[in-house]
């Protein structure tokens, strides 16, 4: 189940990435963040991964039958490869919150904090003579799930471990013992960030991509010496390492560079998608009228914790730039950001004065945690 999961989340950005998935109308009716069957199993055809329709049918009926998917009317149990619209489960609040679904999603939840912050806990250890690589010692394991506000006592932390080992997330370096708050090792059974083939859901016979710590579902630094990289974006430019990763952040210019940051999932670069690419702005504000005394707007201090997928927010423009779009279910809705409000400062800095990719260098040098300063237009 796990890896459905795993594997239809990949998927889920992808499709968004290049907008198969999208608002559509039929019989007067919007259906919200959906896509057409047939569209899909075009699209998994013409991307390699699916060797003809009938595979392509099979491994989205995997998805359907595990929760992944239905049919925006729940009228069709079976996928059929037809003009019939289908939607993600997580893109309409409806994915069911069961046990394991909730253990895994703390477990990549964890997983990630521990991949994304510099620790000591996952290095190269031995026990009983056998070296064992990313090996965790139990009890460091418990301090730290204290440290980072994911329990509040050993006993809690100790249970958490022992439900992540049953369902497979962890476990014991050479796999005798079950979770015990002490001196044995530990380590993840899964690799949240490998990128997925679509055609292990089916257990082909397929090779598996090379594990990476690069995150398809978290922003990623860059190498240090790329000095004039930003965020990935959909539409790479010439300067961006591509790596394997998929994300929804916080970019795009004042023309026709694209809204969610998100890396292209293959190493060759791909022609410009556009994303949001009318700015929601009702007039142009110069970053005078901004700092006018007596100018109707109001100043607030955000602090936006990234999540998972990502902060959920898109930001656009130049001097200044604006929030674009906001995702109503990411850290960025929740900390109180609105589409339209401007972008005064991040992490401290004044940001009035310069473009999207200025911005993106900052959050991208940061930690996961922002702090942004915004003004938004008061109506009296």
């Amino acid at each position: 189940m796990a890896e459905v999961l795993i594997t239809g989340e990949q998927l889920r950005l992808r499709l968004h990435e290049e907008k198969i998935i999208k608002d559509r109308r039929y019989h007067l009716r919007t259906y919200p963040n959906c896509f057409v069957a047939k569209e899909l199993i075009d699209w998994l055809l013409d991307h390699k991964d699916a060797t003809d329709r009938e595979t392509a049918i099979k491994l989205v009926q995997k998805l359907l039958d595990n929760g992944v998917i239905h049919h925006v009317c729940d009228e069709h149990k079976e996928f059929k490869d037809a003009k019939l619209f289908y939607r993600f489960r997580k893109d309409d609040g409806t994915f069911p919150l069961d046990s394991e679904v909730k253990v895994f999603t703390r477990g990549q939840r964890i997983y990630e904090k521990l991949m994304s912050t510099e620790n000591f806990l996952m290095q190269t250890r031995e026990e009983e003579g056998v070296k064992y690589q990313r090996a965790l010692i139990a009890r460091e394991f418990i301090d730290w799930l204290i440290q980072e506000g994911e329990v509040t006592i050993r006993s809690e932390g100790e249970q958490l471990c022992c439900r992540l080992l049953e369902y497979g997330i962890i476990q014991h370096v050479a796999n005798k013992h079950h979770f015990v708050d002490g001196n044995l090792l530990y380590q993840f059974r899964m690799n949240f960030r490998r990128r997925r083939r679509l055609l292990e859901l089916l257990n082909e016979n397929v090779p598996l991509e090379p594990d990476s710590h690069e995150s398809p579902f978290c922003l990623r630094k860059q190498n240090s010496d790329n000095a004039n990289s930003s965020f990935q974006s959909v539409s790479p430019t010439k300067d961006m390492k591509i790596v394997s990763a998929v994300r929804r952040c916080s970019m795009s210019s004042n023309c026709s560079s694209s809204g969610y940051y998100s890396s292209s999932p293959t190493p060759n670069s791909s022609p410009p998608v556009l994303s949001n690419p009318k700015s929601v702005l009702k007039r142009p504000v110069t970053t005078e009228e901004l700092l006018t005394p007596g100018a109707p707007f109001m100043k607030k201090t955000l602090t936006i914790v990234g999540d998972a997928v990502g902060w959920g927010f898109v930001v656009r423009g130049n001097k200044p730039c604006h929030i674009q779009a906001v995702d109503p279910s990411g850290p960025a809705a929740a900390a109180g950001m609105k589409v339209r409000q401007f972008v005064i400062s991040v992490n401290g800095l004044n940001v009035l004065h310069v473009d999207y990719r200025t911005v993106s260098n900052l959050i991208l040098t940061g930690h996961r945690t922002i702090v942004m300063e915004v003004m938004e237009e008061v109506n009296f």
